[in-house]
């Protein structure tokens, strides 16, 4: 699997990172283990993960599978810290207190003394943003983790938080896929601008972008989950269903499947330097690492870029 440098960091990342949000809520450990086994094999290194994730049980399955299905060292490991989800609520707390305890907690379950990035998950209007920056640079300086950055952030965010850092903020978190191309505006270019690497979650559009939710809401899939659905819901119709309709077409022309033209076009967006893709099972993965993403015809990239521009 091809390798980019994150941003201007001498760390470098797959084209595809394994997010693992659903491991420990709709992916169980077996499941999860098989996932792994298939990323490594096709090449992939990167596993992205945050406290968040299953109330930690992302991160303890990671913590069991490290040094057993595959040497720590082999591995990048990404966190994040800052949010927390109790009985289905958000908790956003990124002071330099909650970061550095979420941070502890982290590295206990997930059985390393460091983590390769760790990530402020959201903006906090509530935290000074300094005391944030105070507990990722302490991370660094403890050796805790080797880069930081941030996740979630504005435009406006990550630049006040690039010129107030001591230490380099190597990566920002950012969605972005056909159906969400904000980030376009301010995000990619601030963090062009600023040297710090893009890594582009949800690029399938939160599944949307596969072509499954065309003809209805299959009744396993994260559309019909009662956890889930919110998270769909907004790219079922409207203009999201006209732009995934447009892509099922133009795939359908090159003989491939829409994911893959769907990643192949994020990747080949100025600024990407990984994608962070999250399949529920070994089944959504093996489609995913088969269908690799190539490279896109002009003329369709043109005509995609028009349909799908904010």
């Amino acid at each position: 699997m091809e390798q980019n440098r994150l941003g201007q960091s001498g760390l470098k990342v797959p084209r595809l990172s394994l997010g693992t949000m659903t491991w420990g809520q709709e992916t169980d450990e077996e499941s999860a283990a098989t996932m792994l086994r298939s990323y490594l094999d096709a090449g992939g290194s990167l596993l992205d993960t945050a406290a968040a994730y299953a109330e930690g049980r992302s991160e303890a399955i990671i913590g069991a599978f490290l040094g057993e299905l595959v040497p720590r060292q082999e591995v990048t490991v990404v966190s994040k810290a800052g949010m927390v989800r109790r009985d289905g609520a958000r908790e956003v707390d990124t002071s330099r207190g909650a970061m550095l305890r979420s941070l502890d907690a982290s590295l206990a379950r997930l059985g390393t003394d460091y983590l390769d990035v760790w990530l402020a998950h959201v903006w906090d209007d509530n935290a000074p943003l300094e005391e944030t920056l105070s507990a990722l640079e302490f991370a660094v300086s403890s050796g805790r983790a080797r880069y930081v950055g941030v996740s979630n952030y504005s435009g406006w965010q990550l630049a006040r938080a690039v010129s107030l850092s001591a230490v380099p903020l190597v990566a920002v978190q950012s969605e972005y896929s056909l159906l969400q191309r904000t980030a376009e505006r301010e995000v990619i270019p601030a963090a062009r601008a600023l040297g710090t690497g893009v890594m582009a979650w949800s690029p399938l559009g939160r599944g949307v972008l596969t072509g499954k939710y065309r003809n209805g809401t299959p009744a396993d899939s994260r559309g019909a989950s009662e956890n889930r659905a919110g998270f769909v819901e907004p790219y079922l119709s409207g203009r999201p269903a006209r732009i995934a309709e447009a892509l099922a077409t133009a795939a359908r022309g090159l003989d491939v499947q829409p994911l893959e033209l769907a990643l192949g076009w994020t990747l080949e967006q100025p600024g990407i330097d990984t994608a962070v893709i999250g399949p529920r099972t070994p089944d959504q993965l093996e489609q995913i690492l088969k269908a690799a993403p190539k490279s896109i015809p002009s003329e369709i990239a043109s005509a995609l870029d028009d349909i799908s521009v904010p």
